[in-house]
């Protein structure tokens, strides 16, 4: 079955970094757009980023545009985000997704931006 596993969340200050990944099992990876999505309290999930199947096209939010980067490696079947110049409007539970609009979607990883 599909499995995505997102890790590397966690506490940071404003203006830090941190970068997550997303694990993907149980289907072909390199044939699918992968995304990571956020949801902060009382808001509705959001689209952070994409990138297409081979890498070859990525879109951003344009919160994020200039800070977030997403890049993928077929060979470990894993999805990256990496997060500079973060904010406090960052926290959220970021979400590792498959497709857009998704299908399948990860348990999530907290990310708390805070001094």
């Amino acid at each position: 079955q599909v499995q995505l596993v997102e890790s590397g969340g966690g506490l940071v200050q404003p203006g830090g970094s941190l970068r997550l990944s997303c694990a993907a099992a149980g289907f072909t990876f390199y044939a699918y757009t992968m995304g990571w999505y956020r949801q902060a309290p009382g808001k509705q999930r959001e689209l952070v980023a994409t990138i297409s199947s081979r890498g070859g096209i990525i879109n951003y939010a344009g919160s994020v545009k200039g800070r977030f980067t997403i890049s993928r490696d077929n060979n470990k079947n894993t999805v990256y985000l990496q997060m500079n110049s973060l904010k406090p409007d960052d926290t959220a539970v970021y979400y590792c997704a498959r497709e857009n609009p998704p299908s399948y979607w990860g348990q999530g990883t907290q990310v708390t931006v805070s001094s």
